[in-house]
């Protein structure tokens, strides 16, 4: 009977988390939802991702509405940002109409829409000058 406990203990401690990732899931959704932000192609970590949308949302909250989009200026910041925090070699192309082929590192690939503005965020290996 001891045994059985366990067993049933172990499948609810697994449902528990089951439902837990869904919450997260679905929370996060309604997050990306209220910045309208869709991710489009990712092999970013969640994180980072959250860490992209948070501050491309403050940077074209920081332009002026009357005004055009600075795109060169968002995809500074966003390079500047990655750059600073999480090592070098971030790239970023920002835009409404572009096209792209890139090699990126592992875990460093991120494009996105927030708003009618397309966001490329991608990280490239640097290897040392000999």
């Amino acid at each position: 009977m001891e045994g059985a406990e366990k067993e049933l203990e172990r499948r609810s401690k697994f449902l528990n988390s089951l439902i837990e990732k869904k919450k997260k899931a679905v929370e996060q959704k309604q997050q990306h939802d209220r910045m309208n932000v869709r991710v489009r192609a990712s092999d970013m970590p969640l994180s980072l991702q959250n860490h992209a949308f948070m501050t491309a949302r403050n940077i074209l909250d920081s332009m002026p509405t009357s005004s055009k989009l600075d795109s060169k200026r968002l995809a500074l910041s966003l390079k500047k940002e990655f750059d600073s925090t999480y090592g070098p070699a971030w790239h970023c192309i920002v835009g409404t109409s572009f096209g792209s082929y890139v090699t990126h590192s592992l875990g460093g690939f991120l494009y996105f829409s927030i708003d009618k503005v397309y966001v490329l965020l991608f990280k490239t290996a640097v290897e040392p000058l000999d």
